[in-house]
């Protein structure tokens, strides 16, 4: 099992939670397992690794991804919807 130093472990927290890339995704580029990932989120708090406004950035990346999410899943449910009654004409 490698050991990796405390400042690797601050280093990887603060660009899941900034970076704007998946935290699966980061976890896949350092090397690192997916539970490895989560204890050190865990062990190592935004507030310790971010300041308050990349802190409060990372908060509204993730509700505007999930909005965005929402909202993709809505247009598609339109489209569908669309091309559904489009073929119901005689």
């Amino acid at each position: 099992m490698m050991k990796h130093s405390e400042e690797f472990k601050q280093e990887a927290v603060r660009i899941a939670l900034t970076s704007g890339l998946s935290r699966e995704r980061v976890a896949q580029d350092l090397g690192i397992g997916k539970s490895t990932r989560g204890k050190w989120l865990a062990q190592y708090r935004p507030t310790d690794l971010v300041s308050a406004p990349q802190a409060d950035l990372a908060l509204e990346n993730e509700r505007l991804r999930l909005e965005n999410r929402v909202l993709k899943e809505e247009r598609d449910i339109l489209k569908k919807a669309t091309q559904f009654f489009a073929s119901q004409r005689p």
